[in-house]
């Protein structure tokens, strides 16, 4: 069992939804830091440009950054050797932020504690090796599919139909 009190979280990726895992992960009692493309003077969270250094000095890392040419692959050997043995890897942004192939060769070595997973390098195509750990969470990546991000969407959709203009429109 893995208690999430007093323990400390390394963002990788502090944009909307990075901040927004941040504060939910604050009211558990979590310590953040962040890494990003650049640091946001307006955050109390440590900002920390490498992502190794992120990853020494932090007990778990989050990944909720997009992926770009800068960001494939990322999280690599020597990141999930800074976490160490006890770390814990979360991926919520896009797979191939993550050297997956490193990924399993560490949890299956036990040189990372774990990993929670809901994108994949290959999807729909997750490594077979992952279904078998008992350290490892995966879950669809569904998270938008809830009945109020429905109603957002709907909501949005409607207020932006209702601003066009009434005449000579085909929708």
């Amino acid at each position: 069992m893995i208690f999430l009190g007093g323990k400390r979280v390394g963002n990788v990726g502090l944009g909307s939804i990075g901040y927004e895992a941040a504060k939910r992960l604050e009211a558990f009692g979590r310590s953040i830091s962040y890494n990003s493309r650049r640091e946001k003077p307006c955050e109390s969270y440590p900002f920390y440009s490498d992502v190794c250094e992120l990853a020494a000095n932090n007990d778990s890392l989050i990944i909720c950054c997009a992926l770009t040419d800068q960001t494939h692959h990322l999280i690599n050997k020597q990141v999930f050797s800074a976490l160490g043995r006890e770390g814990v890897n979360v991926n919520v942004g896009r797979g191939a932020v993550i050297d997956e192939k490193e990924l399993v060769r560490c949890l299956v070595h036990g040189e990372i504690r774990g990993a929670g997973l809901d994108v994949f390098e290959d999807e729909p195509h997750v490594p077979k090796e992952l279904f078998g750990l008992d350290n490892v969470v995966l879950s669809p990546h569904i998270a938008a599919f809830t009945p109020e991000s429905f109603q957002t969407g709907n909501d949005v959709t409607v207020r932006n139909f209702s601003m066009l203009p009434k005449d000579n429109v085909t929708v």
